[in-house]
């Protein structure tokens, strides 16, 4: 009996460190497999792509750093995004998504949202507050804590950005030659909301000015692009589309149905986005909606100057995710929809592999002018058209 308790000891003991080694190198380890870079370089940046580049106002639709246990004020080994690559890629504006539901074996074609949920493993993984085990609009809050807190341990290298003054703060400081980065919060489907309006009070006073509909299963909006429903919004993702118009947030239907854009587009007349997606007759993916469809959303809310897309960095959504792989589907999205409708979307951190990082972006520049891009299109590619709809937009 004295030998089997002795037995049975050691064994908790290896579960123990087997459990706090799960909890030390985990983490790292799924976040290196889901978020790897096909680096193909080096990179050809000439001076005139560098000098280029170094002058232009860069901003990013789409990336999912808040998800993964990483300081975002150190310069990271893994992922693809952290404060200071986007300095060295000279990026002014980083929008941050928090992701809060994603169902196993997710895929572009058909999901539901009823089984096992990868970001609930993740959140007990990574010793997320026991808050946000359960609960889908704590997860969301928590991801806006870490930004803020992010910002303040930052030294200034790092601003929230909730509002037009604070926009036009970044800007004079970037004009002045402050090293500085605006972040600002989205949502990838708003299943966050767990069915409760209220809850968009919570996540507006938390900072958060994007709202995606969907992610990869249908919710209690409406339709996913990779769900199993056949419709577009429910009575609830009407009143939430509603409420994010006349709060002057921007709405993102990345993910969403083409049923659902196609309602939207007839309850609003505000510069609509479509995240981080890729263009269809450039890359053949029911991931990308079709041409036609994107040109109606793009051509939403003409009063301000209509809506734009954010092209992707992943093979998946382009073909190729080289800086050439991308500068391609970009050259296609301005002649298909006109360059004031074309930005930028890497969905970098968001569980895909990328050809560089956000500190390569003058290769993306230098691959754009090869392409036969002018300065004045690859300015409003990089940032500028962005910069039109977060004015259009935030208050």
């Amino acid at each position: 009996m004295r030998t089997f308790g002795k037995w049975l000891g050691r064994a908790l003991i290896l579960v123990g460190l087997g459990f706090i080694a799960f909890l030390i190198f985990g983490p790292g380890y799924v976040e290196r497999e889901r978020n790897a870079v096909n680096w193909q370089g080096p990179y050809p940046v000439s001076e005139a792509a560098a000098e280029l580049h170094d002058s232009m106002l860069v901003g990013d639709w789409h990336a999912d750093s808040l998800l993964w246990n990483r300081d975002l004020t150190e310069r990271g080994s893994r992922g693809h995004v952290d404060i200071p690559r986007l300095l060295e890629g000279n990026v002014t504006l980083q929008v941050f998504t928090a992701v809060t539901k994603s169902p196993a074996g997710q895929n572009y074609d058909e999901n539901t949202g009823d089984g096992m949920d990868n970001i609930t493993l993740l959140a007990m993984g990574q010793l997320w507050p026991p808050r946000t085990w359960n609960s889908l609009v704590e997860r969301a809050l928590y991801q806006a804590e870490r930004l803020h807190d992010f910002a303040a341990a930052s030294d200034g290298a790092l601003r929230v950005v909730t509002n037009e003054l604070e926009l036009d703060a970044i800007l004079i400081e970037r004009v002045e030659g402050i090293a500085v980065v605006g972040g600002i919060l989205g949502i990838e489907g708003a299943h966050a909301l767990e069915g409760d309006i209220a809850n968009l009070d919570r996540l507006e006073e938390a900072g958060y000015r994007l709202i995606g509909l969907h992610h990869f299963f249908d919710n209690e909006l409406g339709t996913s692009l990779h769900g199993v429903g056949d419709g577009g919004l429910t009575d609830f993702g009407r009143e939430v589309v509603e409420e994010v118009v006349a709060r002057g947030m921007i709405l993102d239907l990345a993910h969403s149905s083409e049923a659902v854009a196609r309602e939207v587009i007839e309850m609003t007349d505000i510069p609509l986005i479509v995240s981080h997606t890729g263009l269809r007759s450039a890359c053949d993916a029911h991931r990308n909606f079709p041409d036609e469809l994107m040109a109606e959303i793009v051509a939403n809310g003409s009063d301000e100057g209509g809506g734009v897309i954010g092209i992707g960095y992943w093979a998946d959504v382009t073909c190729d995710d080289s800086p050439d792989g991308v500068a391609r589907v970009i050259m296609a999205a301005i002649e298909a929809l006109g360059v004031e409708h074309v930005s930028l979307g890497s969905d970098y951190d968001g569980s895909v592999a990328v050809g560089f990082d956000t500190s390569e972006l003058a290769a993306l520049t230098d691959a754009l002018l090869r392409a036969g891009a002018t300065e004045e299109q690859i300015r409003a590619v990089m940032g500028g058209n962005m910069l039109r709809v977060l004015r259009a937009r935030l208050e």
